[in-house]
């Protein structure tokens, strides 16, 4: 199975981008995906996640960020809006199978620059 995310880049305070995350795999059938983001120096966090109809968001996102996934084609969308600096990091996609395994993207980085 595979993961493979684009869209990240640079932004300007204020300014949107918007990520995707298209899962491979000929048997591959997903329960959970979502993202996470990383910051320098610290830890892994959760961002969305979207699973059984519904979608779990990060307080630090609510409001700016939208999780919306096309299950036809495994793939998830991140819509990010309002971006602020700290918002900074490298954005993996993350999905679980039913099975309970899990499997990561190999990460997009996302700068919001003042």
């Amino acid at each position: 199975v595979q993961l493979v995310e684009s869209g990240g880049g640079l932004v300007q305070a204020g300014g949107s981008l918007r990520l995707s995350c298209a899962a491979s795999g000929s048997t591959f059938s997903s329960n959970v995906m979502g993202w996470y983001r990383q910051a320098p120096g610290k830890q892994r966090e959760l961002v969305a996640t979207s699973g059984g109809g519904r979608a779990n968001y990060a307080d630090s996102v609510k409001g700016r960020f939208t999780i919306s996934r096309d299950n036809a084609k495994n793939t998830i969308y991140l819509q990010m809006n309002s971006l602020k600096l700290e918002d900074t990091a490298v954005y993996y996609c993350n999905a679980v199978a039913y099975n309970g395994v899990a499997y990561w993207g190999q990460g997009t980085q996302v700068t919001v620059s003042s």
